[in-house]
């Protein structure tokens, strides 16, 4: 009878470690299926905007250095771009499709949908604005779609050596030039080429989504809001004037004018 008394504390520590093993066993395998699994899309909307207003073309504003203008295009090229999660994981959406051309006049393109993403949550992303060197040296063949010279492009498109125009602003303001018909433009490309190797106007973005994620699924697309602020392309991080710097294309001035325009965008909000 004692030796049946004292060996029941042990068998009972027994079974109780057992159910412990196969508690945490449960809880791992639960964390395993809870892993988002498969691919899904993503989609990134560009709004572009004037302050707190939506931008519209051909309409009145006032810039930040009190300069009444109109613009009657905003054109630029979104590419190279990264998805990151909180936990520091990275997918780099595959350079082949991943070159696309944001239209003021042309509301489809201001929807970017990227393909065959890892189902994750995603809270961070960075794209280049413009076209790498790389691309832009490439055989006529590498350089379909909204990169094809051939396909007009509404014009973004130099010369083998000067590439693409990485962001095309066109407009009127009575502050430009009359004897230019008050038209002001910027057309900023540059990526080091052996025409002009020292100007390289390629910037990166890094949009950071705060404590919110993209939720990416099999069965879920989430929507990514940015909102591209012009105020802030005349004025973040430099003054850029209207009347002192009306026509800017590929010369010193134009790296102000990247230096700014990268500033534009920001996280605006995402829905899942």
């Amino acid at each position: 009878m004692l030796q049946s008394f004292t060996n029941e504390p042990i068998k009972m520590k027994f079974l109780y470690l057992i159910f412990i093993v196969l508690l945490f066993s449960l809880a791992s395998c639960n964390d395993d299926d809870s892993l988002p699994q498969g691919e899904g899309q993503l989609i990134i909307e560009f709004d572009n905007r004037i302050g707190e207003e939506n931008l519209e073309l051909n309409t009145n504003y006032t810039n930040t250095n009190g300069e009444p203008f109109q613009l009657s295009k905003l054109n630029y090229y979104i590419s190279n771009i990264k998805l990151q999660t909180r936990d520091g994981k990275e997918f780099v959406v595959p350079q082949d499709s991943c070159y696309f051309l944001v239209m003021e006049d042309d509301e489809e393109s201001q929807e970017v949908v990227l393909k065959d993403i890892p189902a994750g949550d995603y809270s961070q992303i960075v794209f280049t604005i413009g076209v790498d060197s790389l691309r832009s040296t490439m055989e006529p063949n590498k350089r379909q779609g909204v990169l094809d010279p051939a396909n007009g492009m509404d014009d973004m498109y130099w010369t083998l050596n000067l590439g693409y125009i990485f962001l095309k602003m066109e407009g009127i303001s009575p502050v430009a030039p009359a004897d230019q018909d008050h038209k002001f433009y910027y057309h900023i490309g540059g990526y080091g080429g052996y025409d002009t190797p020292g100007l390289n106007n390629i910037r990166e973005a890094t949009i950071d989504m705060g404590n919110a994620v993209a939720q990416v699924r099999t069965n879920k697309a989430p929507e990514v809001h940015l909102h591209v602020d012009v105020l802030e392309f005349f004025k973040n991080p430099s003054t850029i004037s209207i009347a002192a710097h009306p026509a800017v294309m590929n010369d010193d001035y134009s790296k102000t004018v990247s230096g700014n325009y990268v500033n534009m965008f920001k996280y605006d909000h995402v829905h899942n």
